[in-house]
């Protein structure tokens, strides 16, 4: 069985390539230090690699050595690779190097997790299949899981199921929290554009005020929720941009918002647009002014299929024991692009603990970095995973 402690020397090594890619991050689709870092170390491990998947994603594949059921099984382990456009406030000595640009989300720690894993599969190659490290770029808002996809990630490595994980502020270090269903939210995005017609502030009956049928908008989409969704479904409708006008005596011929939904299914993104796209119509007559909508669906809900997720809260509990692991945590209204991964595969993505969260240790927040000591839950982890699916067939 896992257990949650790696060799001091193994954990020291680790540590120092997690620091190095904290303080060289890179950018969606320039992951190219980030990428030839894990290619060259799993190519050292003996480990086939395959670059340029889907622009800087990293495949390696690891085959077992067991021949219980001639090798014929396989799984995906993915982690992510690319940082975020954030200044870092932190002052010590593996801070970003890069100015404007941080991981402030923890993939540095994941890449370096799954690289650990790779060490202790390499090594041992104790188990009957194959074991693909997806190393995937682009996670933060560019869609790199499908931009692997459509570089054929399942038709090269055909695996029959794929797993993710994700360090999480506020769960305890070296705990679980495993969900079976909806994990992580979908992301859409919207813009709306209110027409009406600039006239003298001062005489403001020979214009059509945009301003004001804006602000009806900005009151009314908060219905959408409270009053036209069951409540019994989830979901977030915010308006976050608001731009009219350039001077205090001019009444703007048109107005701009912007917005983000979040829903843990298809049917209430789909109820969410059709609502917004009326109220949009409706005020719009309803102040004699014209609209231009425009909703564009991003990150679909990360929903983990229910076997795949009891099988993973059984090798959570495995490597850190009963208490450390829930699944009982709520799901967060945060996207993740994971979700297109298990729109083509089962699988499951589960959350690490990274410890307290208190002083800005928070995800996409300046003062974030990842908590090394997590490094073994996250190695063990996988290897676990591993053995108990492609463990060799006992006879």
């Amino acid at each position: 069985m896992s257990t949650l402690s790696l060799p001091g020397a193994s954990l020291a090594r680790l540590t120092e390539i997690r620091r190095d890619i904290h303080a060289h991050p890179e950018l969606a689709f320039a992951e190219h230090r980030t990428a030839e870092l894990v290619a060259r170390h799993l190519e050292s491990l003996g480990i086939e690699v395959h670059r340029g998947i889907g622009g800087t994603g990293v495949v390696g594949v690891v085959r077992g050595a067991v021949r219980g059921s001639g090798g014929l099984r396989a799984i995906g382990l993915r982690a992510d690779m690319d940082a975020l456009p954030i200044a870092e406030r932190n002052e010590f000595a593996h801070k970003s190097r890069h100015a404007g640009c941080m991981h402030a989300c923890g993939h540095d720690g994941h890449t370096t997790m799954l690289l650990g894993a790779a060490e202790t599969l390499a090594a041992a190659r104790d188990f009957d299949g194959t074991v693909y490290l997806v190393f995937q770029p682009a996670e933060e808002g560019e869609g790199g899981a499908r931009a692997m996809i459509e570089d054929g990630l399942f038709d090269r490595f055909p695996m029959e199921a794929v797993f993710g994980m994700h360090n999480w502020p506020g769960l305890p270090i070296g705990h679980f929290a495993v969900h079976a269903g909806p994990v992580m939210a979908s992301a859409d995005r919207f813009d709306i554009e209110i027409l009406g017609h600039g006239a003298h502030a001062a005489m403001p009956h020979l214009g059509r005020d945009p301003v004001a049928a804006g602000a009806a908008l900005v009151q009314a989409v908060q219905t959408i929720v409270a009053r036209t969704l069951d409540p019994i479904d989830a979901a977030v409708v915010s308006v976050t941009q608001f731009h009219a006008g350039e001077a205090y005596n001019v009444i703007p011929d048109r107005a701009q918002l912007a917005g983000t939904v979040r829903a843990f299914s298809e049917d209430v993104q789909d109820h969410v647009e059709r609502h917004l796209a009326r109220l949009c119509e409706g005020i719009a007559a309803g102040f004699g002014l014209r609209v231009a909508f425009d909703y564009r669906r991003g990150y679909p809900p990360t929903v983990n299929s229910v076997p795949e997720a009891a099988l993973c809260a059984e090798v959570a509990r495995a490597v850190a024991g009963d208490e450390a692991v829930t699944t009982t945590a709520r799901p967060s209204m945060g996207a993740e692009d994971f979700a297109f991964f298990l729109q083509k595969k089962p699988g499951c993505y589960v959350w690490v603990g990274n410890g307290p969260g208190e002083g800005g240790c928070t995800l996409h927040n300046p003062t974030y970095d990842f908590n090394d000591a997590v490094i073994p839950a996250g190695v063990a982890y996988w290897a676990e995973l591993v053995h108990r699916i492609l463990g060799p067939v006992k006879t």
